[in-house]
């Protein structure tokens, strides 16, 4: 059985201040705000990170397994400032676009602090991306630095080099200088040796070692070429949405130090705590939600590893003796496979309590695993986007299990939200009723980078119900708002599927197929049908063992263990849905295509199965 672990916080930081018509104080109509106390943060992040330093100077700020690396607060103030120092000497300067190019590691910490330090613009870049991704973003800003480690560790695969991806950048590295056709504007490219001796970068000469900023400089005082200021850009997040292109999102000291302080608020995030946080600190998730959250509490932060690796974050949280753990669905299911495999031992979780589930849906059944093998009772639902710096909703350790369970929580303090009519542009809808979810206040991005038009779209000055202005971001997903103020996230508006005209929310019917004893994952779509315009295609993945009824697709399941069929599973789906709902294709597949928050690519799984339909496969 799943139990609730109630912990006392201040009703001000988690009770929404209900807006519109109201009916013995619930809301009747899907608009509404969050708590006006605390007070927001009037600090640039420096500033903040300056006092919580003379707080907890002597406290564990970053852990880095892979490295063997602790730092603690006043070692972290005092590395990042010598880098500042640095990369100062090596002409950054405020408003400058740096690319950072790393995986979890110590020195992606130190120089997020050394670069907010001098009021340059941090660009995380995923170090996945291939030459052409980094070429594009690089351009796009006109960055002028760029900071990359020589390899790039990726999840489940070997380490690859990157002194290729350079050479397409800047042919010649042993020069002296970056001579870049492709990127005019790059004057500088410093690299984190992370190959442990497998490649040597001694005679690239045009490129400067981390380690000469890191020690170049005798004076720990930084002083930016002009004053900071709380309203100025510090960030520049590339999107990774699932539906389109990825774009530039600007965000500020005041959205990303608040949405990260209020996050841990909500958390109930003290010194004591430890945070395994195997997120990316090229996404937000990983960044804001993990490293900030952290930072503006005093806690402490663990890297498992440079990239994802269940095992390294299990071992983490039992050798850490964390209290905090972080993910998204598909981490938290393949560290489960790991227990249920035995690959790592079922026990030393004893220490968690809380943590954040993001980045998407997070089925109930998968809920409850974590509730029951990893002991994470306090554990809560996040809903955001990068345009919102991340965060607008959240729940807390202490809300019912059931709102924990099928909400994204209440408006974090600060923001407000409404829900409004697709058909009906402007029309706040009535509570219950779903919409496109709408979120205005600190936390939305200045723009897109040099995209105006895209910016337009889905940033708008709006007035409010009392007549105000405010600057809304319109989220593309459907939402439904009920008389307590909780959000419902019901997908996203591009991923409904409309069969014979009726609205089907994948969700709805993955939860059903991931309730299922030998599935994994599953991941539903919408494909063109002649008869009913749309039908519902599955996606699955079975769990280790489990053996599939025929090799299609990408095929999935060794061994001598249990067999599973495409029509048990839509036996299964017809028992506990309406029949629309079953799925008409079911593909087996090892894996999905994922953005780097770990979010599903539905635009490139509806693609593939409609090559599989046409295939022959899938029924």
């Amino acid at each position: 059985m799943i139990r609730p672990v109630f912990r006392f916080n201040s009703p001000r930081a988690c009770a929404p201040v209900l807006r519109g018509v109201q009916r013995r104080g619930l809301l009747t109509s899907s608009y509404a705000q969050g708590p006006t106390e605390p007070a927001l943060l009037d600090q640039t992040v420096p500033e903040h990170f300056a006092s919580i330093v003379s707080k907890h100077g002597d406290q564990n700020a970053v852990i880095s397994r892979a490295q063997q690396t602790r730092l603690t607060y006043e070692e972290l103030d005092q590395r990042s400032s010598s880098v500042a120092a640095g990369l100062q000497a090596q002409g950054v300067k405020k408003g400058m676009r740096v690319a950072v190019s790393l995986g979890n590691n110590i020195e992606f910490a130190v120089t997020t602090y050394a670069l907010f330090k001098l009021g340059a613009i941090l660009v995380p870049l995923n170090p996945a991306f291939n030459s052409p991704q980094v070429i594009s973003a690089l351009s796009h800003l006109s960055a002028t630095h760029l900071i990359i480690g020589t390899e790039t560790n990726l999840p489940f695969k070997p380490p690859r080099e990157n002194i290729s991806l350079l050479k397409q950048i800047s042919p010649d590295l042993a020069s002296g200088s970056i001579e870049s056709a492709s990127v005019p504007s790059l004057q500088k490219v410093i690299l984190v040796d992370n190959s442990a001796g497998r490649l040597d970068v001694s005679d690239f000469k045009s490129t400067i070692p981390f380690n000469d900023l890191l020690y170049s400089q005798t004076s720990q005082v930084v002083t930016p070429d002009s004053p900071l200021h709380r309203d100025d850009i510090i960030n520049i997040q590339f999107t990774s949405g699932t539906t389109a292109l990825p774009k530039a999102a600007c965000l500020s000291h005041t959205a990303i130090l608040n949405n990260g302080y209020f996050i841990g608020l909500r958390m109930g995030l003290t010194p004591a705590d430890i945070i395994v946080s195997p997120p990316p600190l090229y996404h937000c998730f990983g960044s804001i939600l993990g490293y900030m959250a952290s930072a503006t509490h005093g806690s402490s932060i663990v890297f498992p590893s440079e990239a994802f690796s269940p095992s390294a974050t299990l071992l983490a949280v039992q050798e850490e003796r964390a209290t905090a753990l972080y993910g998204v669905a598909t981490m938290f299911s393949a560290e489960l496979e790991l227990l249920s495999n035995g690959t790592i031992e079922d026990k030393g979780f004893e220490h968690l309590r809380t943590g954040i589930a993001a980045g998407s849906s997070v089925p109930s059944v998968l809920m409850g695993k974590l509730h029951d093998r990893l002991n994470l009772t306090g554990l809560t639902i996040c809903y955001g986007m990068t345009e919102t710096a991340p965060v607008s909703c959240m729940t807390t350790p202490d809300d019912p299990i059931q709102k924990r369970l099928d909400s994204v929580g209440r408006l974090l303090p600060h923001v407000h939200a409404k829900v409004v009519s697709v058909t009906e542009p402007g029309r706040v809808v009535p509570i219950g009723e779903r919409g496109e979810l709408a979120v205005a206040g600190y936390n939305v991005m200045s723009g897109y980078w040099g995209d105006e038009a895209r910016t337009a779209e889905v940033r708008k000055t709006e007035t409010d119900e009392q007549g105000r202005e405010a600057v809304w971001m319109y989220t593309g997903d459907e939402a439904q708002m009920d008389a307590d103020g909780y959000v419902h996230i019901t997908g996203r508006i591009k991923d409904l599927i409309i069969r014979g005209g009726e609205n089907i929310h994948p969700l709805e019917v993955e939860n059903v197929l991931f309730a299922h004893p030998h599935v994994s994952e599953a991941s539903v779509v919408g494909i063109p049908d002649e008869k009913y315009g749309e039908c519902v295609a599955a996606f699955v993945v079975v769990h280790g063992g489990v053996r599939v009824d025929e090799e299609d697709g990408n095929g999935g399941g060794e061994g001598d263990g249990p067999v599973v069929t495409k029509q048990e599973l839509r036996d299964w789906v017809r028992e506990k849905l309406s029949g629309h709902l079953v799925p008409k294709y079911i593909f087996w597949t090892k894996n999905y295509p994922k953005t780097p928050s770990g979010k599903i690519k539905k635009f490139e799984l509806k693609t593939e199965g409609i090559k599989l339909r046409d295939a022959g496969k899938g029924l």
